[in-house]
This record gives structure tokens, sequence and C-alpha cells, in this order.
């Protein structure tokens, strides 16, 4: 398994691509005008206690008000608050809370009324970005991420994340973590921790201890509300988040960008430096790596797979609905309950990725084929939870229902990733169509529905520039259909047709169906 990382930069927003073995998985835009994002630490003051919500609405400077619930308040709340007000009115100059007094935790089941009250000065940390026509999404527990561990003011509790799975290694990280730790902070090990050593955790643990000094040095005096704490850039984010061992390239079209980052990577996995790479071609990034055509053909309703079976994605307000269709395909060799597993299994990985490329959250349901054997839907749930792996937001599956839906739901923290890939018609008829690459992706869908069922050969009449697209060039689109399909498929070009309007017939002329 091989990723790679492409970074495309312009003068307002950097766009960043995580391909696997090819394959786009994952797409981030990072904006300039971005105030809040995820993990940024905010100094802000309480609007307003709401005691019907148990909730209280936070000027964080957004156009909306922030919302905090009590449970976001974390135990140790009247501590963050007592240390906030000593800090900004320069009573406190020892950052380090080994000799800070800490209060009693507060009553897990309390009232907000009872904590909070309007006008406070309180430090809050982002942990959903502004979504649709709602605030962002606050905690006053607050944590710094860094590549292995992440810091926890105001506790001092050690925790290991459950994705090492081995006892031995958990105690061993625990017992170094334990060694290392300043009084007054809490620790969480990270999967990436895996195996490292004690020197490694404690150059990321004292990196994080002087992000959490600088930044209570900007409490002092600081206007409300104000942003103390940056997130990491976004370039940065990923790779403390994602990059391991199977990285085998990160490919930047920014001179600057390219420095960053390159820096960063010799703080955090020195040996793997050589893999970053300026771009210099003319030919623009994404296009050389292929990934503005997974853009343009992965983003719409439809989303075409292998074996010519293809998704159907929706959205509502209260949830995301993604149908898997067959394409009505035949295999003779196989029995209907057999085609139903192998769509299945090939649209869970589509879905997998979806998720993640798209960034979906919420409630997300899949209608997949129905299956009668128990098995079957046993392996489809376990195919899915296999892929969903990977996944770093949280999320959760349900086993599938008796009408063979899986339910998902899984974090929200950002907006969705929305591209458009409808265009504007250029037949001079108005509306918007399909972009071209994506028609010659359905032309290439809909052809495997047909040759299986129609052996007398197969014509396709198509716009002009479409058959000379699909017929030009060594070797031509049409050839490897032959390649791949031993069959041959005449491509007539038709005057009358619009752009992206195309039709398959019999040798006859007869419309062929499918």
């Amino acid at each position: 398994m091989n990723k790679e990382l492409i970074v495309r930069s312009s003068s307002s927003e950097i766009d960043f691509a995580l391909l696997k073995d090819g394959k786009l998985i994952e797409l981030h835009k990072d904006e300039d005008d971005n105030k809040f994002s995820v993990g940024d630490i905010m100094l802000a003051k309480i609007r307003k206690p709401v005691s019907g919500l148990n909730a209280a609405f936070v000027n964080v400077g957004y156009e909306k008000d922030a919302f905090l619930h009590y449970h976001d308040l974390g135990p140790q709340l009247s501590t963050l608050l007592k240390f906030v007000k000593r800090v900004s009115t320069g009573k406190l100059k020892d950052f380090s809370l080994k000799d800070f007094p800490f209060e009693k935790d507060i009553d897990k089941n309390g009232a907000i009324t009872d904590v909070i009250k309007a006008n406070q000065s309180i430090l809050v940390q982002i942990v959903k970005e502004p979504i649709s026509t709602k605030g962002p999404r606050i905690s006053s527990e607050l944590s710094i991420a860094g590549r292995y561990l992440v810091l926890v003011p105001f506790s001092e509790r050690i925790s290991v994340s459950q994705k090492i799975e081995n006892k031995d290694e958990k105690d061993r990280l625990k017992r170094l973590v334990q060694s290392i730790k300043p009084k007054g902070f809490g620790v969480i090990v990270r999967t990436v921790a895996q195996g490292k050593k004690v020197a490694e955790l404690d150059r990321d643990l004292q990196n994080l201890l002087n992000k959490w000094t600088a930044m209570c040095k900007k409490i002092y005096k600081a206007p409300h509300p104000s942003k103390v704490l940056n997130e990491l850039n976004r370039a940065s984010s990923i790779l403390r988040d994602v990059f391991n061992d199977t990285f085998t390239g990160i490919h930047v079209d920014d001179e600057t960008l390219y420095y960053q980052i390159k820096d960063y990577l010799q703080e955090i996995a020195p040996k793997k430096e050589s893999i970053v790479k300026l771009y210099g071609s003319s030919l623009p990034i994404f296009e050389k790596f292929g990934v503005e055509r997974q853009i343009k053909t992965s983003f719409g309703r439809t989303v075409s797979m292998s074996k010519g079976a293809y998704l159907v994605v929706e959205h509502t307000e209260a949830l995301h609905v993604i149908d898997v269709n067959s394409g009505n395909r035949s295999n003779k060799a196989k029995t209907q309950e057999e085609t139903a597993l192998e769509v299945n299994l090939i649209a869970a990985t589509e879905v997998a990725r979806q998720l993640r490329l798209r960034d979906m959250g919420g409630i997300i349901v899949v209608d997949f084929i129905d299956m009668s054997n128990a098995e079957n839907r046993k392996k489809l749930y376990d195919h899915l939870k296999e892929e969903m792996k990977d996944d770093r937001a949280k999320h959760k599956i349900l086993p599938p229902s008796k009408f063979g839906l899986i339910q998902i739901t899984r974090q929200r923290v950002r907006p969705e990733m929305f591209i458009k890939t409808r265009e504007e018609n250029p037949s001079g008829q108005g509306g918007e169509v399909e972009a071209p690459i994506v028609i010659i992706d359905k032309i290439k869908s809909d052809l495997e529905k047909i040759i299986p069922s129609h052996t007398n050969g197969v014509i396709l009449n198509v716009h002009p520039f479409i058959a000379a697209y699909l017929t030009k060039g060594f070797p031509s689109i049409r050839s490897k259909w032959f390649l791949e399909h031993k069959k041959w498929v005449k491509v007539i070009p038709r005057d009358a047709y619009t752009y992206l309007e195309y039709r398959f017939k019999d040798k006859s002329g007869n419309p062929l169906k499918y």
C-alpha cells in the first residue's frame, strides 16, 4: 500500500489530496479566511447560560454565538475559571500547574446556571466548525495534540489509544508517560506512539508544554474574544494525524509550503524527509496525478464503481442516504445471492471512501442489495468495518437491519466537502450538464452492463467531439475497451446530438436496453 499527499496552492486556499495506491481517499481545503478551525483555543466571554438547554451561548467572535453544553465543560471547570482569572489579571506568572491548587470537580449531572455566569472569561476549544446555520460547537475541556501525545491541562489521568490492542505495549507506554508527565497535566497516548522510545515521547511532550506556556502568555490583557492558540496549519495537521511509513511521496507546487512541510517532517520523521518533492512542471499538479479527474467523477449524485455497479448519494437536512445499485448486470456463472454479495462488497469499499472524501457526518443510511444469507450479511458488515478502520473521524456502524439497511453515525466537525460536477451546457440550450469526464465514465459504466448480453456488436452514437475523444490517439479509449471486453464498439459521430448526449444501438439501429 502506497500513500501520497498532493498539495496544490493558490493565492487564497490550499488543497490537499490524499491518494492510496493512486486512488483519491481524502480531500481537504485550507482557506485563508477560516478563523474557526477544529482545535483552535479561544479566550471567550459567556453571553448567557440557558437552563432549559443546560448549555450556554458564548461569544467567540463569530456572527452566531458558539454553543457550550454542560457535558462539554469538563470536570475541572472551576479550576480552569480560577486559572484564567488569575492569568488574565497578571497575578499568576507560573503556568506549570505544579503548585496550582485544584478545585473540586463539578457535579457531572449538575446545572449550567450553578457553575457559570454571564460575562465570565473562559478558555474554550473549537470541537466543531460552524456548519450551515449553526455557530461553532465548543468545549472547555482543553487538549493540545502532538504527534505521539495529547496534553490535557487540569487533569492527572493517563490513557492509551484503544487502537493499541497489545496489553504489554499499553502498560509500557503508561509507565513511560508516568515517568515524564508533569504534575497538573493529563496525557493521552496516540496510536502512532506504539513502539516509540521515551526520548521521542519526551520531546513531543516538551513541545506541547511550550505551546501551553506560549498560549498562557497571550491570555494576559488579551481582548475578548481572541484566539490564543492556533491549530497547526492544515498540511502539518494532516501529516501529524495520518503520516506513517506507507507514505511514498509528498508533492507540493509551492516553494514556501514545500520548505514548511520539509521542516515539519524533519521533526516527526527525519528518515522520510526525502519523499517531499517540489513540483515544477507547467501541467497543473492535480492534472498530473489524476486528482482532477477523480474529483469530477467522485462528487456527483451518481458514483460509478467497477462491475457496472453504482451508488446514488442523496442529502437531506437530517441524514445522508446512499443507495447501492447493481446496474442490472447479469452473470450466468453466479447465483443472484453471490452477485448481490459481490456488488455489496465493492459498494462497501466505495461507501467508506466516499464518507472520508466528502467528509460526510451525522447519520448515514446505506441501502445495500438484499441478501437472504445471514453469513453473507455478516461478511458485508465485517468488510465495511474493516474498510472504515482507517477513518480518523469517530464513527459507529450498526449491523444490517431486516430491510438490508446499514446505519452509520460519523462525527461531523467540519462542513461537508461539496464540489460542483455539473457545467454550463455548451450546446447553447441553457441549463447545466454533467462534465465531459463524468460522461465518459458513464458511457464506460453503461457499456459494461450492455456487452455481456449483446454479442452481435454494439454501436455508440455520440457528439463528434466525444467521438473524437474516444477514438483518437494510441491506444485510444475504444481500443482499451476492446482489450478489456474482447468486443469492438463502433463509434458513430452524430452532429444532431447535444454535446453530452449518447445512445447505444445494435447493428440494425435499434436502441439497446440495459
